[in-house]
Formats: structure tokens, sequence, C-alpha cells
């Protein structure tokens, strides 16, 4: 089957070439895929990437001839069989939809030597030219869409969003059991999520610092920070606990305290939690990942809290740890932290649980 844009004019033994260089590849090669370029185009050869755990398409430089997708307007020739054996087989654009499969398959794109000319048209107004690029922009974002694909790196290191916002939902859906849905499918946090985590935590606690309320990185996100300096990539929130008798310097929190949702000036939300004596600050109104702030209280040398949400790790622990606090690198910033990581950590988690990453909930899902 080829698969022709518009434009090229069919020049006789051309096709047939390239049929030529796929029956070569059979049994001694990888190449299941055979593409021409366009004249007066040229095509660059990319390695193609697809991590399907991290929603990432990551593009490099390729070697010419055998490549995991090519640039430029070409022809490509593959076969019935392999064709109609993809999942979308037009999808559209059809070059990125076949390029992708194909990378999951292992799949190589031959290059084949020889070039389609092209045939005189008049050239698209303004106006057309702008409908077809707008069109073209829908239909890419569709397909990374539908192919689960939410950041895309390019050879050049530049990045390519294609996941929430603060204008959308967050891109997953419930989390039962401490178990998010993505995790039952294979993967991991979405990078957009964590993006947006990452973008809400540093928020929450540089208001947090200028109101002079004490807070501390808590549970799996301190677990995230003393293994990675970073969110685990597979969490779904960031755990901050604080003084409950600091709750009413932060002019935010005071206001949620009185049970009504408040926006702030950056447009992240601040609530009180349904489920009990916590509060919640949220990307946006509409995209709900968020950061839980948990107002703990010393008794007797101990911080404890009105509400246990019967989690393992969800305990009390000697208020020494809190004196001083110590700034750790988390997300891209600096945070504050209990005074010894490992041993706070080992007394919520149990030994080796730095060393020893799991799932929230290994009942479930195990890493």
């Amino acid at each position: 089957v080829a698969l022709v844009p518009d434009g090229p004019r069919a020049v006789p033994g051309l096709l047939e070439r390239m049929r030529d260089a796929l029956e070569e590849e059979e049994g001694h090669g990888d190449a299941r895929v055979a593409v021409a370029p366009v004249a007066p185009a040229s095509l660059r050869c990319l390695e193609l990437q697809l991590e399907s755990r991290t929603w990432t398409l990551r593009y490099a430089t390729g070697k010419p001839g055998m490549c995991g997708a090519v640039e430029g307007p070409a022809v490509l020739l593959l076969r019935t069989r392999d064709l109609f054996a993809l999942p979308f087989p037009l999808a559209r654009p059809v070059p990125t939809g076949i390029f992708i499969q194909a990378a999951v398959r292992g799949w190589g794109i031959r290059v084949v030597p020889v070039v389609f000319p092209a045939s005189r048209r008049p050239p698209l107004s303004p106006h057309g030219r702008w409908k077809s690029q707008n069109l073209e922009e829908k239909r890419y974002r569709k397909l990374m869409r539908d192919f689960g694909i939410k950041l895309e790196v390019l050879e050049d290191g530049r990045e390519r969003w294609h996941g929430c916002s603060k204008e959308t939902a967050r891109c997953f859906g419930t989390v039962h059991a401490q178990t998010p849905q993505y995790l039952l499918a294979g993967h991991w946090t979405p990078p957009c999520c964590l993006r947006a985590l990452r973008e809400t935590a540093r928020h929450v606690t540089g208001i947090l610092e200028a109101s002079g309320v004490r807070y501390w990185l808590e549970g799996g996100s301190l677990l995230g920070a003393v293994r990675l300096g970073d969110i685990i990539p597979w969490d779904y929130d960031v755990d901050l606990g604080i003084y409950r008798e600091d709750v009413g310097k932060c002019r935010w929190l005071a206001a949620a305290a009185g049970g009504q949702p408040v926006e702030d000036e950056e447009g992240f939300l601040w609530e009180k939690a349904a489920e009990g004596e916590f509060y919640r600050v949220h990307y946006s109104r509409s995209n709900r990942l968020h950061v839980d702030l948990w107002p703990f209280y010393p008794r007797g040398g101990v911080m404890t809290k009105e509400t246990w949400l019967g989690h393992p790790q969800d305990v009390e622990f000697p208020e020494s740890f809190l004196r001083p606090r110590v700034p750790v690198a988390f997300a891209g910033f600096t945070a504050m932290a209990p005074n010894n990581p490992r041993a706070f950590l080992e007394l919520k988690f149990g030994p080796g649980a730095i060393e020893n990453p799991e799932y929230p909930n290994p009942q479930v899902k195990r890493l």
C-alpha cells in the first residue's frame, strides 16, 4: 500500500524501487516501511522512542538510511498485512501515526534513494494556508491524545506538551485505595500532571514562607525529596505538614477555614477538605491536582492531628524532628523538611523505605 501526500506526480518505476527495497529487507533487517521524499524538500532522519510508562515521545538525530521517523513530505510504502495489523492504520496525520506505531513494534523506516517530483500547483491564499495549518494542528493534537502522549521531547531538547492545563480537568480519573487509574494501566503520573504539581507546590510553599507558616514535607513527598529531589514519578499529590496554630497567619488558609473555597491572584484554589480537618490547594478550579496541607499540633512533645485517613504512614511523631526544620531540594526549588529525614521516613514507612521504592498500595498494585 502506498500512502501519498497531495502533490507528487506518478513516475513509472519509483514505487517499484521502493517495493524492491522492502523485499530486500525481508528476512534480513527490521525495515517494514519504505519512504521517499517529495521534491523539492529533503527528508531528515530521526530516531523515535515512545516511553509508554511516562507518556513521552522522544526524538533524536537519526542515522541516514534506517530511521525511526522522517521529517518532510514523503511517500510511504508498506505491506498490506503490516498496515492492517496496526490498531490505527490511517490515523491522521498519517505519517506520524505510522511512525509511532512502527516504533512500538520495533519496525525500521528505510529511506529509499528516489525522489518523487511535485506537480505545479497555485499557492494557497493566506486564509487557505491558515485553515490548512489549523486543521493540521487539530489533527496532530488529537493523534497525541488518542495515543496517550502528553509530552514530546524534540531533538533539540525543546518540549511540546499535550496534557492538562489550568483550563482543563486533570489527565487521570479516580484514585481508589491510594491507587490512581494510570498505575493499573501500566503508566506513571502523566508528565503534565507532575509539572502542575511542581508549580502548585512551589506556589504554596512560597506563600506559607512569606506568611510565617511553619511547614515541612510529609509522607511520600519527603520520600521523593530524599530519594530523587523531586516528586515520586508515580505520585498524584504533594503532602505538607503545617503547625495548626499558624493557619491564621496565611490569608488564604484563614479564608478557606471559613468553609468556602477561595481563589488566589494566580488562579490556585484554596479550600478546606471535605474528608476532615485539613486543607487542599488545587492547581485551578478546573484542574484538581492538589497539595494537601495537614495541620499538626504538639501534645506532650508529640505532633498529632485531628484527621487520620488510615494510611500506614499516617502516624504521630516527636516534635524534635521539627526543631529545627532543614532545607532540602524538591521539585526544582528548596522546601523545608524534618531534621532527620531518614529516621522520620523509617518511622512513617518502616526500615529501608528510601532504598526500596513501592507503589502507594502494594496490595492493589506492586512496583
